[in-house]
């Protein structure tokens, strides 16, 4: 099937006399007529549903519909796309280890690796997502376990080489997960690029509306653990708290994805309520639709604050003169996303008067659904970095993020305008 015929079809097939929608399986336990098929449940030994925590039907066949318009081969979702970034490392590195990751990924994932995981002991080293392949080879360590990069950068809209990194990544025999909630699978597939691994925030493109966060991890199944199975213990030597299983024996392709959910899930939790991922499911249904308008709309205002005389400049791969226009090519032929970086000329003040000043986008800490919003990162979201991690970050004081909406575009526009006129 084709990717917007995924959208609607996969993950849940009704047979006869089902629900046509899928259902909401808003329970925490499941029942079983015996003992031992449930010892076996807890084993690994056979699938089903004991306990929400783990798996639950509605959350299983979201998770499969993203896996499926990813390209891969499993999936797992998780309460939010902080706990995706985190478990996608958690689940391969351990106190000791160390991975690489862009440095101009999002704020709280910038936060949540080089602040909160190296109080695990997990270290992270920063590289310049425009840096050579000899840069990013310097940054590897004989414990590196993984590589880490977004598609487009949140808000600097880096769009990432993911060929560059993920050859790099492969010659140190480590996977490249890769974040595609700006891109989305519907203008880009990390899986066909080398990357081995994607996470989504699914709070934003994917529900599209605002009403559920929620994240999820896809794995390719390409990556070959045994092959760098003294690199990866976890999921290549028995656990002993499964009785000795091996997740790359028992479960092949999913080992990743399996590995997560039982040893992850079990102990640290962050799975969705099933209700969270019945909206979202509600939102993938118009995923290809949506993503569609966002990106036609963004082009529109992008090209209009280009000509703009107040504007200092713009970041949008979409423009034919942005830095990034060739990768988007390459990497995003039918539009990057909704989001536009830019500044105003008088640097922060005029920024705040201008998102003050705005009557139809508001102004929010979310981005990426329905309506038109907008968002100062160096007071908002990156608001703990200091001027040294902001310029690493790609966020400069002046940095607006311009997340353009599906609304009538010269609407959007109008509203720019009249804002402009105030300063």
């Amino acid at each position: 099937m084709r990717i917007e015929t995924k959208c609607i079809q996969s993950g849940y097939k009704p047979e006869n006399g089902e629900p046509r929608v899928l259902p909401i399986y808003q329970s925490t336990t499941f029942k079983y007529n015996s003992t031992e098929q449930m010892g076996r449940l807890f084993d690994l030994e056979e699938s089903g549903y004991f306990y929400t925590r783990l798996a639950n039907p509605t959350n299983d066949a979201v998770a499969a519909k993203i896996a499926d318009l990813e390209g891969g081969v499993a999936a797992m979702l998780t309460s939010s796309g902080q706990a995706a970034c985190f478990y996608s490392i958690f689940n391969i590195c351990e106190a000791g280890d160390h991975f690489v990751c862009s440095s101009t990924v999002y704020g709280g994932t910038f936060n949540l690796f080089g602040v909160t995981m190296k109080k695990l002991g997990i270290d992270v080293t920063f590289v310049d997502p425009d840096a050579s392949e000899e840069e990013l080879n310097k940054a590897f360590k004989s414990n590196t376990k993984a590589m880490f990069g977004e598609t487009i950068a949140n808000p600097a809209l880096v769009v990432l080489d993911i060929e560059k990194f993920a050859k790099v990544a492969h010659e140190h025999g480590v996977p490249l997960i890769v974040d595609n909630t700006f891109a989305t699978p519907i203008n880009c597939r990390p899986f066909e690029w080398g990357a081995d691994i994607v996470v989504h925030s699914t709070t934003k493109y994917m529900d599209g509306h605002a009403t559920s966060v929620g994240g999820a991890i896809v794995d390719s199944g390409n990556f070959d653990w045994e092959a760098n199975s003294e690199r990866y213990p976890g999921l290549t030597t028995p656990d002993e708290s499964y009785h000795g299983v091996v997740y790359t024996e028992r479960f092949g392709k999913s080992a990743y994805i399996m590995k997560a959910i039982a040893t992850l899930m079990r102990d640290l939790g962050s799975i969705p309520a099933p209700q969270n991922s019945f909206l979202l499911n509600i939102g993938l249904e118009t995923l290809a639709l949506r993503v569609a308008k966002h990106c036609e709309n963004a082009k529109k205002v992008a090209e209009y604050l280009s000509k703009n005389d107040k504007i200092s400049w713009v970041s949008f791969s979409g423009l034919e003169n942005d830095k990034y226009h060739k990768l988007a090519q390459k990497y995003l032929p039918n539009g990057s996303c909704g989001v536009i970086s830019f500044g105003i000329k008088g640097g922060r003040e005029n920024a705040v008067k201008f998102m003050d000043g705005l009557k139809l986008a508001a102004i929010v800490t979310h981005v990426a659904d329905a309506r038109t919003s907008v968002l100062h990162p160096a007071s908002h979201t990156h608001r703990q970095m200091n001027d040294e991690e902001l310029k690493a970050a790609g966020v400069s004081p002046d940095l607006i993020r311009f997340s353009v909406g599906i609304e009538n575009a010269d609407d959007i526009i109008e509203d720019i305008q009249q804002s402009l006129d105030n300063i």
